[in-house]
């Protein structure tokens, strides 16, 4: 297998089928663009409907043996991945810096020890899965319940966190028995290129496949007619179209999309600590998180002391620059495409709004935007209701518990949301109340492997992370015997 290392001029990406490197028989190609300086660095194909044939071809063939084995043969291949991640962690760091543009100093840690765990805990998920005891539920008849893979599943992963999301992908699915075909964001794939060459490997041919493109092959990936099951995490665009491919050929569908996540922030709560968490969860990736916080509902009693805790807080700790700069909590935006839509919705702002930090492109080369932070701002407007999935901070101002649950609740998304208070009752009214999947109490961001990640509405269905994750690429059967003489 080739190995692609940072700092090799404008390489050229293979697909990984059948467990080898194949070099591809496309015509066309993309041109891979570093974020931070507007440079090609490499080549990936647009792969042709005949490659996407092949990998799924492979991906069927492994199924047969693959969906048959031990629970105890799947977990030990996902812990030699893992552990084979863990050894090349620093590898798979210069690989996500080069595409994204995060700053390499922390990416260890933030995001490539993550994907290493999620691995491990899929792999202990693998002999854990729950099913009824035997018993007689009619006369003379003994039923149970199979819990066994689906089979091949096509997979699509976005560009704002490439190995975390590839892994939450394909952990579960392999853990459980499944085969599949997987296809990163054609902006962001060196780590997924790397992350099968290492699984190669490890698992059978064709247990995991990976496939290079544009919007028009993960199209054409999700709408084959080989794959049971299609998963992505992307915009809600995406994610209709993929529901209403697979509708026609009954496929079962699993979607991560969008979300636009409200921070409640009541009277009680301490501002510094507020401005603390939610810059980091604000401005973290640089926005580009479905679950970042991007609209703070503060009461208006102390409106202007939260704004100005998160001005200060914005100026010192949300700062934005190269990769290999130090201090910087975020880089550039993943994309030109991503930059203008940034620009644009702030450029858009209504009249009533007031622009108190940031609010314009950071330097001439690279697709930078500075921590922004928006006073003013009201139900109906399209920063407040539209996704930016960028560093903008939205700020309204509610009276009363009802008027912030309408507020929080009033979008189309409903991924994630935060409460920030001392008063536990109201906390908790607010857990139950707000129509998210996930809701933080005085914290906004953190995960971890062990619990469920997914919305409601228009942020898709399905789960990610979790035992309930593992339970998504399963089906069940039901077996009965007749045990009468």
């Amino acid at each position: 297998m080739p190995r692609y290392s940072v700092g090799m001029t404008a390489r050229t990406l293979h697909n990984v089928i059948g467990g080898e490197a194949v070099a591809s028989t496309a015509d066309a190609h993309l041109e891979l663009i570093d974020p931070a300086t507007e440079q090609v660095y490499a080549h990936a194909p647009i792969s042709t409907a005949a490659e996407i044939d092949a990998a799924y071809t492979a991906a069927e063939s492994a199924f047969r043996s693959w969906g048959r084995t031990t629970p105890a043969e799947r977990q030990l291949a996902l812990f030699r991945l893992a552990d084979a991640m863990a050894e090349r962690a620093e590898e798979f760091a210069d690989l996500e810096s080069q595409d994204t543009g995060k700053p390499r100093a922390t990416l260890v840690v933030d995001e490539i020890d993550q994907s290493i765990d999620q691995l491990r805990f899929f792999a202990g998920a693998a002999r854990d899965l729950d099913g009824r005891s035997a018993g007689e539920y009619l006369a003379d008849h003994t039923s149970f319940v199979r819990r066994e893979p689906i089979g091949v599943i096509g997979q699509v992963t976005p560009w704002n966190y490439p190995l975390n999301m590839a892994v939450w992908k394909i952990a579960p699915a392999i853990a459980a028995g499944n085969t599949g075909v997987l296809k990163p964001s054609d902006t962001t794939p060196l780590a997924t290129v790397r992350l099968a060459e290492l699984a190669a490997g490890i698992l059978p041919p064709g247990v995991l496949n990976v496939v290079l493109g544009d919007r028009t092959t993960g199209a054409a990936l999700l709408q084959h007619p080989t794959p049971q099951m299609v998963a992505i995490t992307g915009s809600v665009r995406a994610g209709m179209e993929v529901a209403k491919a697979a509708a026609s050929d009954l496929k079962r569908v699993h979607l991560e999309l969008g979300g636009k996540a409200p921070a409640l922030v009541f009277a009680d709560a301490d501002p510094q600590k507020v401005a603390e968490g939610l810059v980091l969860a604000a401005y973290f990736n640089g926005g580009q998180d479905c679950t970042a916080a991007t609209r703070v509902i503060v009461h208006e009693s102390v409106h202007d002391e939260v704004v100005a805790a998160l001005v200060e807080r914005a100026r010192t700790h949300g700062l934005t620059g190269g990769p290999r700069e130090e201090g910087m909590l975020y880089g550039p935006l993943n994309n030109a495409n991503q930059l203008e839509r940034v620009a644009g919705i702030v450029e858009r702002l209504p009249d009533h709004a007031q622009v108190v930090a940031g609010g314009a492109r950071q330097g001439d080369v690279g697709y930078f935007w500075p921590a922004t932070i928006v006073t003013g701002m009201r139900q109906d407007d399209e920063a407040v209701q539209e996704e930016i999935f960028g560093p903008v901070l939205t700020v309204q101002t509610f009276r009363t518990e009802e008027e912030a649950l309408a507020l929080a609740n009033g979008v189309r998304y409903a991924l994630a949301a935060s409460v920030w208070t001392s008063d536990h009752g109201r906390a908790m009214r607010f857990s139950r109340d707000l129509d998210f999947g996930c809701v933080w109490i005085n914290t906004h961001i953190p995960f971890v492997s062990d619990m469920p990640h997914g919305g409601f509405k228009h942020s898709g269905y399905g789960k990610d992370l979790s035992h309930y994750g593992f339970e998504d690429y399963t089906r069940l059967k039901h077996v009965m015997s007749y045990i009468g003489e």
